[in-house]
């Protein structure tokens, strides 16, 4: 199943910029790119790279034709790539007036939309009328950062139509980058959400000094809260230990370029959640998905000892050395 027409990328920050890398390492592709501040594109424009952004990364502009208005970008475009954050997806789409029902819409965002407490591709389709089998879900494990390095790199393409995942996927295969599809979508959509929470609680204890040796323990027993997770919203068959979800736990929990990491350490070394927040410059995810898995598991009950304790902490205000001690206690 081919796709018609060109992609358009959806957000400028450093996802959507390492996206739009590995779809232009095909020498005959051309995008579309929506940004919503002109002057981004402005100094794209001028640089020949996104100043803010992954701005090692050198592009073509001959092969990008950039857009601040969605309603064209979207009226020019057959694929929709969302790139954006996820607390702000809303706000993103607030312009938008173009019918989109018959896009194929594929979403790079990793957690849940706030507020709504749906998953993105829910989102699109309950607010958007778009089919289930034009939404698709992209998964890790893969950093930004190292895609701007070509490090090689997995991606998983989700879609109840597997044919739709896998005429995705050939857009995203590069020498570099090697992708797999699965019809999972749900159940890729909540991991990459979850294993943004439990990074934050590997940063957390990283920052009190807790060794490897806890470490280990605490990525597996999360690992063990994901299965639970997905068996009750989700069931059906499928292997926690692929790439897709407990690859994409492992790097976000251990990798030097995690922000959601990096935000927990911060709160293991006494930072306020503000404080953390300002000082970073960038979304940490797992913190508003903490909130988010927090009530939707108020329907399924399923025991989250590590997503409590985070919650606790960032919510509740509990101290971290407090919180994480009685949690030692739970885990084996």
């Amino acid at each position: 199943m081919d796709i018609p027409g060109k992609i358009c990328i959806m957000g400028g920050g450093s996802w959507a910029t390492a996206l739009a890398k590995i779809i232009l390492m095909n020498p005959t592709e051309k995008i579309n790119w929506y940004m919503r501040r002109p002057d981004q594109i402005e100094d794209f424009k001028r640089l020949g790279h996104n100043s803010t952004y992954l701005s090692s990364i050198k592009f073509d502009l001959s092969r990008i034709h950039f857009y601040t208005n969605i309603n064209q970008a979207v009226k020019n475009s057959e694929v929709l790539l969302f790139a954006t954050p996820s607390p702000y997806l809303k706000q993103h789409l607030k312009k938008l007036r173009q019918d989109i029902s018959n896009k194929v819409v594929v979403s790079a965002i990793k957690g849940i939309v706030p507020d709504e407490n749906l998953l993105v591709s829910d989102y699109f389709t309950k607010v958007y009328g778009v089919s289930r089998e034009n939404v698709c879900a992209i998964g890790g494990p893969c950093h930004a950062e190292e895609v701007a390095l070509e490090r090689l790199s997995y991606l998983t393409i989700a879609c109840v139509n597997k044919e739709r995942a896998r005429s995705i996927a050939q857009k995203f295969t590069c020498n570099f980058v090697k992708t797999t599809i699965s019809d999972d979508i749900d159940g890729i959509e909540y991991a990459s959400t979850l294993k943004n929470v439990y990074s934050i609680a590997a940063g957390i204890c990283h920052g009190l000094k807790y060794g490897d040796n806890f470490q280990s323990v605490l990525i597996s027993n999360s690992t063990q809260e994901i299965a639970r997770f997905l068996s009750a919203s989700h069931p059906m068959v499928r292997n926690i230990n692929e790439s897709v979800y407990l690859g994409d736990l492992l790097v976000t929990s251990y990798s030097k370029f995690s922000r959601n990491r990096t935000f927990g350490t911060m709160i293991g070394k006494g930072y306020s959640v503000r404080t953390a927040h300002l000082e970073m410059e960038m979304i940490a995810e797992g913190y508003y998905a903490t909130k988010c898995i927090k009530e939707i598991n108020e329907c399924y009950h399923v025991n989250m000892p590590i997503l409590d304790a985070v919650y606790n902490i960032l919510y509740e205000r509990v101290s971290p050395s407090i919180e994480i001690k009685l949690l030692t206690e739970s885990l084996r």
